[in-house]
């Protein structure tokens, strides 16, 4: 991917790209405004938290979340991959990704035009493209007839999955499936 989408994303922008599952409406998670502005543009209810992309575990002190070796060779099973796992998280300034929870859903793709993305622009938030209630755009042309010029970029990509990813939590050690 080129260093414009890099830099667009650095800028607070927000684009349409291939993640490792679905295409996804992207943006830094670590900016509260180009949060805002994704649910905005998807129309996304204000209650329910985005899935965070990382680059590497580590990112996740990023978030001020501190695994223990045991939860880490847990996260090793699922990671990289297409599974999404919700953490305890606390922290007050995150509230706008928490969205009233005490946890946030991360994932670490197993793509590596997206983690090199991810390195360079910080982790993103990457919900599917397309506006609440309606499927996930299967590709470019579905995604601009959803957002149109609401959005900063358009990256076409091979072939979504069509699936979104697995969603599990781990809380105290245990791992439950939510959604498959």
């Amino acid at each position: 991917m080129s260093n414009s989408i890099i830099g667009i994303l650095k800028n607070g922008g927000v684009g349409v790209l291939l993640t490792d599952t679905l295409y996804g409406l992207v943006g830094q998670a670590l900016n509260k405004k180009t949060v805002n502005r994704i649910y905005k543009i998807k129309g996304r209810n204000d209650k329910k938290p985005l899935i965070i992309l990382i680059s590497s575990m580590e990112d996740l002190k990023i978030f001020g979340i501190i695994i223990d070796d045991k939860i880490k060779k847990r996260l090793k099973n699922f990671w990289p991959g297409p599974v999404s796992v919700i953490l305890p998280c606390q922290i007050k300034k995150l509230e706008y990704l928490r969205r009233g929870t005490e946890t946030l859903a991360f994932r670490l793709p197993n793509k590596r035009s997206l983690l090199e993305v991810i390195k360079n622009t910080g982790p993103l938030v990457a919900p599917s493209a397309n506006p609440e209630g309606l499927p996930p755009a299967l590709n470019i042309k579905e995604a601009k007839l959803y957002f149109g010029d609401k959005v900063d970029f358009y990256i076409k990509g091979s072939r979504p999955k069509n699936k979104p990813s697995t969603l599990i939590k781990i809380d105290k050690g245990r791992v439950t499936v939510l959604r498959k």
